[in-house]
């Protein structure tokens, strides 16, 4: 006589299964892509967009080498901040283009006024994530230290830097008021040196 075999109790699997999901649910940890923080400016509906003159515009390229060129002269990144604050506020213009407030050399060959200045960069297809966004960075803090310069030198009372104002202003801490009060000061700052950051279509590498 065949021997009966014992039935397995399953009742309580469902719920093991259930256990078991929340578990790995709560402990696995899902990587995120970051990625560069960019407040897009509103487009301008322009049918005759206005030229931009050559000593206008500072080029930064970042080649499948991460080599760093900035107005096609080799050049270490240690030193790109100093190179675009030079661009930015060199103040060369006359008349309706003059800078009152730009302190530097006024060079006839670069930058008439910090409103007509754009950065523009470039990057190959092969070049680093990490070197690219290195770059970003101090572009960045090129425009940034120049606001810090002149917030510093319009609003003294108010003990902080461009940069200081500007995060209590994103920080949803705190009060309206003091929001309201900062941002026409951040405004006014923002437009003495306007972030004109031009990103080109990365190049093909050369498979040379």
């Amino acid at each position: 006589m065949p021997r009966k075999v014992a039935d397995v109790n399953a009742g309580s699997m469902a719920d093991i299964a259930f256990l078991l999901l929340i578990f790995f649910l709560v402990t696995t940890t899902i990587e995120t892509d970051s990625g560069i923080n960019r407040k897009l400016p509103p487009m301008d509906q322009l049918d005759d967009p206005p030229e931009i003159k050559e000593r206008n515009i500072f080029e930064v390229l970042v080649n499948k080498y991460n080599q760093l060129l900035v107005e096609e002269n080799p050049t270490q990144l240690v030193d790109l901040r100093e190179l675009a604050i030079e661009f930015l506020d060199n103040g060369a213009g006359e008349g309706e283009e003059s800078c009152v407030y730009c302190q530097g050399a006024k060079d006839p060959s670069s930058s008439v006024n910090p409103e007509r200045a754009v950065i523009s960069l470039k990057n190959d297809r092969e070049s680093s994530y990490k070197v690219y966004i290195a770059v970003q960075n101090e572009l960045v803090a090129a425009y940034n230290d120049l606001r810090n310069r002149e917030f510093l030198r319009i609003y003294p009372n108010l003990n902080m830097t461009y940069v200081e104002a500007q995060n209590q202003y994103d920080d949803p801490r705190f009060d309206v008021e003091i929001k309201d009060n900062l941002k026409p000061r951040l405004d006014s700052v923002k437009q003495m040196y306007p972030q004109k950051l031009s990103e080109a279509e990365p190049s093909k590498a050369s498979r040379n």
